[in-house]
């Protein structure tokens, strides 16, 4: 029986840098090298990278963990990146807001403290409670630290570059990826498997001690009145918006937790195949980066209804193709494009709902991100035992029906109001 590791990061995913992209125009990647690359956005790229490596690191190096620790397994090791996970989306919900208060810069120096220090008990760990207590205190880090990134990233955006902003700094789960994978392993060949959480300690309090040192992070434009998620729920339009988060979230967790077990248990394919469709993922969604330049050109409102409708189509293709792999795996690349788009577009309209709660809004964002791994995992189990992958790969496409209505909605407003 073929077996294959899903790694889950917000995004869930591989990806490449545009730079990679060898039919990328070299004017465009020159002209957005100038228009969006500065100081702010390698910190908050950075930033990103490091979170994602430690939520990504435990998982190849589980086997090496449980060997140090007498009596337990890499199952039981990977028990530490489910509190991971619940401590996350807890913290967003809970903590974020503090950002609003504080102001983002602040929050996102103190989280990324706490996570040296997190990281420094992991490394340290010699018993798995501590390691899963330590992991805890990680994810109470990054819920805080994801949201005052976004946060950031909103706030020195240029105006009319937002999505080619967001687009950049998304690059760090890239980096997260392959930092947190492989890096993590050979680490832990080459010397312990504790040297990783060393490594990814110091890189934390480096990036600390940038951030608090970089001065001009944009206008902040909360700290007059409290903030908190249950205030944040009370905006007008944000139940839309997040409903669409839940739903897009879980079509993709739900599809992507079952693609390995599809390919390799039922199609009998080797899990090398396995590998190669997230890596072709992955290459879509890093093809897509620099889309985000045509999403500020063209508007949101169209962008959103090409990408919604554009992804349901790519779900249903899988559907359609579920016995066909090699065509699952072409059907793979558009279906990186359409989740970065996707989720640009999602995270931009939060980002300008209300610029006062960012913090908050953005806590709530992540926090349904993360609780939509486990959602999709667990909703999806019994569609794939009982009616197999084509049946998810449906209920994928009717989830992002709600997104494409909304959409279709936002359209038809602003055509209305351009009358």
């Amino acid at each position: 029986m073929s077996r294959t590791v899903s790694v889950f990061s917000e995004f869930g995913i591989i990806a490449i840098a545009p730079n990679d992209i060898p039919f990328f125009n070299v004017s465009v990647e020159l002209h957005l090298e100038r228009a969006v690359i500065t100081r702010h956005l390698l910190l908050l790229t950075a930033a990103i990278a490091v979170i994602g490596a430690n939520s990504l690191a435990l998982s190849p190096i589980a086997a090496a963990v449980a060997a140090s620790l007498p009596g337990r397994s890499a199952a039981d090791v990977m028990t530490a990146a489910a509190f991971y996970g619940l401590a996350t989306a807890g913290s967003a919900l809970l903590l974020a807001p503090m950002a609003d208060r504080i102001g983002s810069e602040r929050a996102l120096v103190r989280a990324l403290l706490v996570l040296c220090v997190s990281l420094g008990l992991a490394a340290l760990s010699p018993a798995l409670w501590l390691l899963v207590a330590a992991q805890a205190l990680a994810g109470l880090a990054a819920g805080m630290a994801l949201p005052a990134i976004y946060t950031l990233t909103a706030q020195v955006a240029a105006k009319g570059r937002e999505s080619e902003t967001l687009s950049f700094v998304l690059i760090g789960w890239t980096l997260s990826l392959v930092v947190g994978v492989g890096f993590a392993a050979l680490l832990a060949d080459l010397l312990h498997w504790r040297a990783v959480f060393v490594v990814l300690a110091m890189v934390a309090a480096g990036l600390a001690l940038g951030v608090s040192r970089c001065s001009d992070w944009g206008t902040r434009t909360g700290g007059e009145k409290p903030s908190s998620a249950l205030i944040a729920l009370r905006i007008p339009g944000i139940h839309a918006v997040l409903l669409n988060v839940g739903a897009f979230m879980t079509a993709f967790y739900g599809l992507y937790t079952y693609l390995g077990p599809h390919l390799g248990e039922v199609l009998q394919l080797p899990a090398s195949f396995a590998g190669l469709t997230i890596a072709v993922y992955g290459l879509g969604f890093g093809v897509a980066a620099p889309l985000g330049r045509l999403v500020d050109r063209h508007g949101a409102s169209a962008a959103a209804c090409v990408t919604f409708a554009g992804l349901m189509l790519v779900y249903l293709g899988m559907m359609a193709t579920a016995a066909l792999p090699l065509v699952l795996l072409a059907l793979c690349l558009g279906w990186g494009v359409g989740n970065h788009i996707g989720l640009n577009l999602l995270m931009r309209q939060l980002a300008e709902l209300d610029p006062t709660q960012r913090g908050a809004i953005m806590g709530l964002y992540s926090a349904i991100t993360y609780l939509c791994v486990f959602a999709g995992a667990l909703l999806y189990r019994p569609i794939f035992t009982h009616y197999g992958f084509a049946a998810c790969a449906w209920a994928s496409a009717m989830l992002v029906l709600p997104a494409l209505g909304w959409a279709l909605g936002q359209r038809r407003r602003k055509q209305a109001a351009l009358e």
